[in-house]
C-alpha cells in the first residue's frame, strides 16, 4: 500500500510539471522568455486589463529576472518590456488618453515636472500610431544605454526616450500605488 502511494504521489508530480509554461491570457499566448535588444528577459507575470467588465488587452511583464515585488520589479536594473496585445479595437487617442491618466495618478506634481516633456514626446509617438486594431501587439522596452523604445507589430516607433526613471514612471501606471487594474497588477507580480 506504501509503494502504491509513493508511486501514484510521483505521477501527480510528473503530470503536474508543465511541458510548456507559457502563459495564456484570454487566447493570447506570452512566452516563457523574449529577447529585448539581445537581452534576455523572462516573464514575471501576465494578466487581463479590463474596465467596465470589458476586456481591453492582455499584457506580460518581462524582466531579467521574475518579481513578486512591484519596488523590486520597477527599480531593477537591465532589459524590460512590457507586452500588450490589444483584445479590442481601440484608437490612439484612447490608448494614450488612458496610459497618461496611469501615469498621472502615480506622480507627485514635483515628478511630474522632471518627466512631462518625455511624457509628451511618448504621447506623439503613441497618437502617430492611428489605431490599434484588436490583436495589435505593442512593446514597451526598456534598453539599458538606450531608454524606452516602443514598437508596434515588431516595428520601432518614433525615437528612444532616455531615461530609466522615465519608464519606471511607465511601469507604475500597473505596478505602482494606484494601478488602473488591481487584478492584473497582482497577475504580474505573480512571478510563479
Amino acid at each position: 500500500m506504501r509503494a502504491l502511494l509513493c508511486l501514484l504521489a510521483l505521477c501527480a508530480g510528473v503530470f503536474a510539471i508543465p511541458v510548456n509554461a507559457a502563459s495564456d491570457v484570454a487566447g493570447v499566448k506570452f512566452e516563457d522568455n523574449e529577447q529585448v535588444a539581445g537581452q534576455a528577459a523572462v516573464l514575471s507575470g501576465a494578466g487581463l486589463r479590463t474596465r467596465l467588465m470589458i476586456k481591453v488587452y492582455a499584457m506580460g511583464l518581462y524582466l531579467p529576472k521574475k518579481a513578486t515585488d512591484a519596488a523590486a520589479a520597477i527599480s531593477g536594473n537591465g532589459a524590460k518590456r512590457v507586452h500588450i496585445v490589444t483584445l479590442r479595437d481601440l484608437s490612439a487617442e484612447q490608448f494614450a488618453d488612458a496610459l497618461i491618466k496611469g501615469f498621472t495618478a502615480n506622480h507627485d506634481a514635483g515628478e511630474m515636472a522632471k518627466l512631462q516633456a518625455r511624457l509628451d514626446e511618448f504621447k506623439t509617438t503613441l497618437l502617430s500610431i492611428g489605431e490599434a486594431k484588436k490583436g495589435t501587439s505593442i512593446a514597451i522596452d526598456f534598453v539599458p544605454g538606450s531608454g524606452t523604445r516602443l514598437a508596434v507589430g515588431g516595428a520601432q516607433k518614433g525615437k528612444d526616450i532616455a531615461g530609466e526613471d522615465f519608464y519606471a514612471g511607465l511601469l507604475k501606471i500597473w505596478l505602482g500605488n494606484k494601478p488602473v487594474d488591481d487584478d492584473l497588477k497582482a497577475a504580474l507580480l505573480k512571478a510563479g
